[in-house]
């Protein structure tokens, strides 16, 4: 489980618009991962820039990396979202989420394959 600086950590990382596309981009492609390179053309990101903003998202367990060859892999860690959302839930509606619609859960896809840095 998450603490409150954790917390806050992946919620300032979230709170930049580059990151936060990079974020739902590395999501729409789990478990595979994207090169840098591919992050930069889909999300319209200088790859220094980009450098920057994957190291912000890594540092926070958002996204993992591993070198492949020549080139490194991104990837998201859906679980570490799921974390989040649980953190931020965990006492809605008096520490009963269910009852407002949210559930404090790891995304399936998190349970279904590893990330690409895992195997």
């Amino acid at each position: 489980m998450l603490n409150e600086a954790e917390t806050l950590a992946m919620l300032v990382a979230l709170a930049q618009e580059s990151r936060l596309r990079i974020l739902r981009r590395l999501l729409r492609e789990f478990p595979a991962g994207l090169p840098a390179g591919r992050i930069a053309e889909a999300v319209g990101c200088a790859p220094s820039t980009l450098s920057f903003h994957l190291g912000h998202l890594e540092r926070t367990g958002l996204v993992r990396s591993q070198r492949r060859a020549q080139s490194i892999l991104y990837a998201a860690v859906p679980e570490t979202l799921g974390h989040l959302t649980a953190f931020l839930t965990e006492e809605c509606c008096g520490g009963r989420p269910e009852l407002c619609g949210v559930a404090p859960t790891v995304p399936a896809c998190a349970v279904r394959a590893p990330s690409p840095v895992e195997t």
